[in-house]
């Protein structure tokens, strides 16, 4: 089973989400940078771009999958490959942040509003 409580089970987020732990930032944009760089440059001595990869990851103490993710994303980024770059990425949830914070400001006036014509309809009429 995949569930938090059992050892083993995916890491349950601050809001609730499965998914990525807060390891967002194990690897500095050195290392990172570095470890892509030495997939590109010794891709060729190699039968594939993966073998490269299996053979640089234990080199940079990283996962196969994590460097296998920083080269694809280094290919869209710098157009070898269609994609969604990482500034479109980051783009995209700025404003999905936006909306968010916007929609959540709407709700809050449209129920102060709500409540101030309550308040006026039972206030009495004057003449």
């Amino acid at each position: 089973m995949n569930r938090p409580q059992f050892a083993g089970g995916s890491k349950v987020s601050m809001d609730g989400a499965y998914g990525k732990s807060n390891r967002a930032n194990r690897y500095s944009t050195e290392v990172h940078a570095r470890a892509v760089r030495m997939v590109f440059e010794h891709e060729h001595e190699y039968a594939n771009q993966t073998a490269a990869v299996m053979a640089t990851a234990p080199k940079i103490e990283c996962g196969r999958d994590t460097l296998r993710r920083w080269v694809k994303q280094s290919d869209i980024d710098s157009g070898r490959k269609g994609g969604q770059t990482s500034d479109d990425r980051a783009k995209i949830k700025a404003m999905e942040r936006e909306n968010r914070e916007l929609r959540q400001a709407n709700e809050i006036l449209r129920k102060a509003s709500a409540y101030f014509a309550q308040a006026e309809l039972a206030r009495p009429f004057k003449r």
